[in-house]
């Protein structure tokens, strides 16, 4: 996987950003498309019919399309995107990311509570580690990525995560290897490019296996 938490799919589909003109994977990119009616409609699955353009996933790139009238450009028509875009888009994602690693949970693909996930980063099941943006850093720092992959999810909140568990609150999650989960990890990054937080490969923290506190 690559550092932005994706497969290395460079022999994959590629789209150009209509802000930077750089092209890349459309696992990096927002898709929209427009609508009927003159507005610009984001497609997050990229299945809605119509000529798609395509946003890196950024807040500076999506303010700066719809400021600078790059959709009306890339549609080739006048279309209006909808106000605060940014924010709509980083409201759409993060529904998306609880959706999917919810489904993950059901499917036995992901854990939750620091003693699951430690055995899970220990017995090398965990394939990636998650934890809460607002945790406390002293405890998250108990546990490290997996050693195998790297992977780390630090952009949603204890809220989140515990909504997709369940429960009112979570600070630590793991996922275990699945179609699933790499969903999980590649809409995360997408969500952290407008967050700016973390998901990817990160080398913060300790070995799992060397800390036996509960945090």
């Amino acid at each position: 996987m690559t550092r932005g938490g994706r497969k290395d799919d460079r022999d994959g589909p590629e789209r150009r950003c209509i802000v930077s003109g750089d092209s890349g994977p459309t696992a990096g990119l927002i898709r929209f498309v427009a609508g009927p009616d003159g507005d610009v409609v984001p497609d997050l699955l990229g299945k809605l019919p119509g000529r798609g353009f395509w946003v890196t996933s950024t807040r500076e790139a999506l303010d700066r399309a719809a400021a600078k009238g790059l959709f009306s450009r890339a549609a080739r028509t006048r279309v209006t995107p909808p106000p605060a875009l940014a924010d709509l888009i980083e409201a759409m994602l993060a529904k998306r990311v609880v959706e999917l690693l919810s489904l993950a949970r059901k499917a036995g693909l992901a854990v939750t509570g620091y003693e699951k996930v430690k055995g899970w980063l220990v017995d090398g099941t965990a394939t990636v580690l998650i934890q809460a943006s607002d945790g406390s850093e002293r405890g998250k720092s108990k546990l490290r990525p997996p050693a195998k992959t790297g992977l780390f999810i630090g952009c949603l909140t204890g809220q989140e995560i515990g909504l997709a568990f369940g429960r009112e609150s979570a600070i630590h999650g793991a996922l275990a290897a699945g179609g699933l989960s790499d969903r999980v990890v590649e809409e995360a990054a997408r969500l952290a490019g407008l967050r700016g937080g973390v998901a990817g490969q990160h080398d913060g923290g300790e070995t799992a296996g060397e800390d036996t506190k509960t945090v």
